[in-house]
């Protein structure tokens, strides 16, 4: 009898052993679906976040609340898209993005071209004549510099490149001006001191192709491309006259003639 009670206890425990097993799997593993893997602790609600169209080639991993993409989009903000998403799931500690943009490849000089002409364009009507954003292109990867006059610019700017079919990455590097309302000031100062002088009024005539006024906490930094040197050097004196004005870089480009470097548009 007492054996057979000892063998019944055995076999209760193990069963017991076996039921505790089985219960922590069921909650750790996520139920195999499309791109989510046994054992991977909250993919399925990763993955559920990602249940819009241009990310049906993706799929998400995740081990210790780090959550790895990996798979094909087509646009490059899709890509940002989806590391965003992922990042909001509770639980989700860290992001991995491993996902590749399989849309078409462009020549980079050609795809450098079409950026600055879209940026050029760029929050006409918002003051964009304050932006001074500088763009460069290396293997589909666009990499975006100078200067901003807002949040809002800024992010305009890198959303524009983002959405451009053949950009395979964005490298955002544009600084954002202080907040000063002593630089605005001396920014509506320097514009009315730039385009009211007569050889220089033709600057406001289209708005892609102004000269561009950077200022932070009373520097001027002056950008774009004039027709001339003498332009060039009368921007300078204009701007260097402000009151408020503590100094005055200028990097305005003459038309046809080389630089060293590219400067922002």
């Amino acid at each position: 009898m007492k054996t057979t009670k000892s063998i019944f206890s055995a076999a209760v425990i193990a069963a017991a052993l076996a039921l505790g097993v089985f219960g922590t799997t069921q909650a750790t593993y996520a139920s195999p679906r499309a791109g989510i893997g046994v054992g991977q602790d909250g993919a399925g609600d990763a993955q559920a976040k990602l249940n819009k169209s241009q990310f049906k080639d993706v799929r998400v991993a995740v081990d210790n609340g780090i959550a790895t993409l990996s798979g094909t989009v087509s646009l490059y903000e899709y890509k940002k898209d989806a590391a965003n998403r992922v990042r909001k799931v509770k639980g989700v500690t860290a992001v991995r993005n491993n996902i590749e943009v399989s849309g078409p490849n462009a020549n980079d000089s050609d795809l450098k071209a079409k950026l600055l002409e879209k940026l050029t364009y760029d929050r006409v009507g918002y003051g964009n004549a304050f932006n001074a954003i500088s763009l460069d292109v290396q293997n589909g990867v666009v990499t975006l510099a100078g200067h901003a006059r807002t949040d809002v610019d800024k992010d305009s700017a890198v959303a524009l490149v983002s959405m451009y079919p053949g950009v395979k990455d964005v490298v955002d590097e544009v600084e954002v001006d202080p907040t000063s309302i002593m630089d605005d000031q001396t920014r509506l100062a320097v514009a009315r001191a730039i385009y009211a002088y007569p050889s220089l009024n033709k600057y406001a005539i289209d708005p892609a192709k102004p000269i561009r006024i950077s200022v932070q906490s009373g520097h001027v930094e002056l950008y774009g491309v004039v027709d001339s040197k003498a332009d060039k050097d009368t921007a300078y004196i204009r701007a260097n006259g402000v009151a408020g004005v503590f100094s005055v870089k200028n990097y305005l480009q003459v038309a046809g003639q080389p630089s060293e470097s590219e400067k922002p548009q």
